[in-house]
């Protein structure tokens, strides 16, 4: 049997929530999202919702919510009355933590930040808001139906309403040069005073970008180009108190996601709605759960047979110590090797350590028991994560 999490090495229980569905389909995107220009019967998903939470709650009962995502796809597209139900069902199920955070993924359009104050009345505590850019030539590239203006009013928008919010940001994007970036990121951070999201374009297969780099008709900055956006990046939000918690995440300390933070923390967390992932703890251990993607489907199957899971996997040793460390490494806390040693069953090969530390990709913390990886070899990250789990 897979090992449980056990104090002190409980990460929390989440539940992340998706809403696939969006008005357009970025050209970068490849999460599992859906156009459906005929409208959304939002009273028959709440309903899927519940049925599918009231599954999951069998599946691991007893548990207190510590965090909730709402992401996509848009949740902004759906009413603060939808959200309220969700919110509501999950209450049905699991006790709320009275500090539990409520995030929810927005667009900056006019027509979504109009929903803002009902979100917050349904008891959404925290927003993320979809930036991508500051540049308007640049948001027209990336597909987005905002401007620059609108995003601007939305984040204002977001700081009257809610204690916490965030804002996401693309850079490496076509034609970017460093002294462009290190000037959109000075402005970005003087609007984000606790925490930004910053994430290297990367060409995903499927999507709309891939198909034009593989036709020669979209340019990236190279490697040398990306690697220097990635220092200025660390350089920048360091200068502002903004240090990387995560290798794509900046805040200040104590304002870090904490939703996110249990997922890499290698955390217990229910994924309900159409294509959400999970990791639930049961009476058979560790398992890994991933629900239909299509969203018509997924009801018919939630409608059916009360849950839309179509692959439940269980999780050995070497599988839980691999998705630790790939989870774990891309945290500035760095991981407890009691941990990998607890879920893997063995310890790290002391020489593949040893040679890690003389290369600078990876350090011990200065209590002398986590190890972390070096700004040197985040750049590296996977490659590390591989030796390490050799």
């Amino acid at each position: 049997m897979s090992a449980l999490i056990l104090p002190p090495f409980d990460a929390g229980f989440g539940v992340y929530v998706h809403w696939p569905f969006c008005q357009a389909k970025c050209p970068y995107c490849d999460f599992n999202s859906h156009v459906r220009r005929a409208g959304i019967d939002e009273a028959r998903f709440v309903a899927a919702f519940r049925r599918e939470l009231q599954h999951m709650r069998e599946m691991a009962p007893g548990r207190t919510v510590s965090s909730i995502f709402f992401g996509g796809g848009t949740p902004s597209l759906m009413k603060p009355e939808t959200v309220g139900g969700i919110l509501e069902a999950i209450g049905e199920n699991w006790a709320i933590a009275p500090d539990c955070e409520i995030s929810l993924e927005a667009n900056p359009t006019s027509v979504e930040a109009g929903r803002f104050r009902g979100y917050r009345a349904a008891g959404v505590n925290r927003v993320s808001l979809g930036v991508q850019a500051l540049n308007d030539e640049h948001l027209k590239a990336l597909g987005r139906l905002h401007n620059v203006a609108e995003a601007l009013v939305a984040i204002s928008t977001a700081a009257s309403i809610f204690e916490r919010y965030s804002f996401d940001l693309i850079y490496a994007r076509p034609g970017q040069t460093v002294e462009a970036w290190r000037e959109e990121l000075v402005e970005a951070l003087a609007h984000a005073p606790t925490h930004l999201s910053l994430y290297q374009l990367t060409i995903e297969e499927g999507t709309a970008f891939h198909a034009l780099h593989a036709a020669g008709k979209l340019a990236i900055p190279d490697d040398d180009t990306a690697r220097a956006l990635f220092d200025t990046t660390q350089e920048i939000c360091s200068k502002f108190g903004m240090p990387a918690y995560e290798v794509s995440n900046h805040a200040k300390p104590g304002h870090e996601c904490r939703h996110n933070l249990l997922y890499w923390r290698y955390g217990e967390y229910a994924g309900i709605g159409p294509g959400a992932h999970g990791r639930l703890v049961t009476t058979r251990g560790r398992r890994a759960f991933a629900t239909e993607k299509s969203p018509e489907a997924w009801l018919d199957y939630v409608e059916r047979d009360g849950h839309g899971i179509v692959s439940d996997e269980a999780l050995d040793h070497e599988a839980e110590g691999d998705e630790f460390l790939l989870m774990g490494l891309r945290l500035s806390e760095g991981i407890d090797p009691d941990r990998f040693r607890l879920l893997r069953g063995r310890d790290f090969e002391a020489s593949r350590v040893e040679a890690l530390v003389e290369e600078n990709l990876i350090e011990f913390c200065p209590d002398h028991r986590r190890l972390r990886v070096t700004r040197a070899g985040f750049p590296v990250l996977d490659a590390i994560v591989a030796d390490l789990a050799a």
